[in-house]
């Protein structure tokens, strides 16, 4: 049984740092890309940032360009999305995701999901 599971959401200042992590079990995780995406409330869900198999290549929305940065870790089979100067629009349930053929902003390539963890940004 496949499993993604999200960590390290929380509350935080605006221009501080939070580290979120997905950890994967029941696949072999360097054989998907991944995807992180997040969804406010009353918002559809929408992308953030997407690595390829290993992570060498790496695409991020305009708004988080340049203030996140992914990261992954085969080995452990864990993924990382570095978030710096966080703003409160950033403020959203964070989401990654495991597509096994593709890789990018589209939700539709990817096969398998995490619960989410919660991130806010107070003012």
């Amino acid at each position: 049984q496949v499993q993604l599971v999200e960590s390290g959401g929380g509350l935080v200042q605006a221009g501080g740092s939070l580290r979120l992590s997905c950890t994967a079990s029941g696949v072999t995780f360097s054989w998907y890309g991944v995807g992180w995406f997040r969804q406010a409330p009353g918002k559809e869900r929408e992308f953030v940032a997407a690595l390829d198999r290993s992570g060498g290549t790496a695409d991020y929305a305009d708004s988080v360009k340049g203030r996140f940065t992914g990261s992954r870790d085969n080995a452990k089979n864990t993924v990382y999305l570095q978030m710096n100067s966080l703003k409160p629009e950033d403020s959203a349930v964070y989401y990654c995701a495991a597509a096994l053929m593709a890789w990018g902003r589209q939700i539709i390539h990817y096969d398998y999901w995490g619960q989410g963890t919660a991130v806010t940004v107070s003012s």
